[in-house]
């Protein structure tokens, strides 16, 4: 079956797939999940996932830090086009975020895997699906966890033995849904490689939505830094204490939230964005003063310029805090990076795309952090949007609309048949084989 039907039939599928995968981890009386990363919840996506897969003739594959792998050998001893995304979500979130762009590319794979399978395509490359772990950071720090493993950038048994607020260990969670592997699925130890890897995901702005663009071609990263603060004071009765004799470390935290969303009138209008999305007050009880509290503040801009004068300045206001509030502030790690751009044969590739399919379409920067952002390190990588409406994202109303979901999987199933033939780069796969 070809044509418009064959079209009805496929997104047809892909909205059944994506209502039940909806319902997994829901949130009773929302429209939102909670699907932090190695819960039961989380394990029960996966094992759906990995039918879902088989059922399709994939084979599923787990690595050593829980990413989950769906793969097609269509040319024996060819590298891999890779598309993917999370389904791990944040305590109270959206159903959009991340899942959409693992389901997307299931189907996307699908319906090239197909046409290849009847002769209707060629193959230089062959296909595989990934769910990456923790890409959220909401249980388990820090984010995009999956994939900084698998390109290198943090080592395999630190994150293993990182814990979350309950003290259990990333091993600890994953050997308890069974969704730890036994070594690579990628690389020269596991004989495969991968050739490109592409992404779709929700845009979590409302800069699409307003302009009307249904594929957003992401060009670059904003640059960001990222802070864990740990502010250290003295633990006092919070009646009886005098207040000159205090050395209060919420006190000091708050002032670092305070003096964060105060830089923003520093700078042009959204040319900053600041936030704190965590504290850990200890001993947070109703009569202590606060001896201790964790911090996550980050900063976020287009301009690299305006990430280094805003830490100068937030620095400064550590120093007051320090000296004026008599605590201490320790920064325990941090998180720096330019604005980082994609590859532009990708980017050009991905338009080249829309134009075919008749989709609206424009560059478009993401603010928030993927695990393309790792991935294009390494690997030619495409990473794609769709509209939120209203921009919402990280919150229980997230929301797109089926028209735009359905416009993303059909682009994202004309990039991956593109790149399965060997584009962007033109370069000749590992191996000269080609299936039709």
């Amino acid at each position: 079956m070809t044509g418009p039907d064959r079209s009805s039939l496929e997104d047809r599928a892909f909205l059944e797939d994506w209502a039940v995968h909806s319902r997994i981890g829901a949130v009773p009386g929302t429209n939102g999940v909670d699907r932090q990363a190695a819960t039961a919840a989380d394990g029960e996506q996966r094992a759906w996932l990995a039918e879902l897969l088989a059922s399709h003739g994939f084979t599923v594959r787990r690595d050593e830090v829980g990413n989950l792998f769906g793969l097609l050998e269509l040319v024996p001893g060819a590298p891999y086009v890779l598309a993917g995304s999370h389904l791990d979500s944040q305590p109270t979130a959206g159903r959009f975020d991340g899942a959409y762009g693992v389901v997307a590319a299931a189907h996307a794979c699908f319906r090239v895997a197909d046409e290849v399978r009847a002769g209707n395509a060629a193959a230089r490359c062959n296909l595989a699906v990934v769910n990456w772990f923790n890409e959220e950071g909401s249980r388990f720090k820090p984010s995009m966890m999956g994939s900084s493993v698998f390109t290198g950038k943090l080592p395999l048994e630190q994150v293993l033995a990182t814990t979350d607020r309950h003290g259990i260990t990333v091993r600890e969670a994953l050997d308890t849904i069974d969704e730890r592997g036994a070594g690579p699925v990628f690389g020269p130890a596991a004989g495969r490689e991968v050739a490109s890897y592409a992404e779709i995901h929700v845009q979590q702005g409302r800069s699409m939505e307003e302009d009307g663009v249904t594929i957003g071609l992401v060009n670059a990263t904003w640059a960001a830094h990222k802070y864990e603060f740990v502010v250290t004071g003295e633990q006092a009765h919070s009646g009886a204490a005098l207040m000159v004799d205090r050395r209060d470390a919420l006190l000091g935290a708050a002032r670092l939230v305070v003096a964060a969303r105060e830089l923003v009138d520093d700078f042009a209008p959204g040319l900053l964005h600041t936030a704190c999305g965590e504290l850990n007050v200890y001993p947070n009880s109703p009569v202590v003063v606060a001896s201790e509290v964790e911090l996550l503040l980050d900063l976020r801009s287009p301009s690299a310029e305006v990430i280094r004068a805003a830490h100068d300045s937030l620095m400064q206001t550590v120093d007051r805090v320090r000296r004026e509030d008599r605590v201490g502030i320790e920064i325990r790690a941090e998180h720096t990076w330019d604005q980082n751009p994609y590859p532009e044969a990708g980017v050009e590739l991905a338009r080249e795309v829309a134009e075919e399919l008749g989709l609206t379409h424009d560059r478009v920067m993401t603010v928030a952090g993927h695990d393309s952002t790792n991935m294009k390190d390494d690997v030619p990588t495409i990473m794609l949007f769709v509209p939120s409406v209203a921009g919402i994202s990280h919150n229980l109303d997230e929301y797109t609309t089926d028209g735009d979901l359905i416009a993303g999987v059909r682009h994202l199933e004309g990039v991956v048949r593109r790149l399965a033939q060997g584009a962007p780069t033109g370069a000749a796969p590992s191996s000269p084989a080609e299936v039709a």
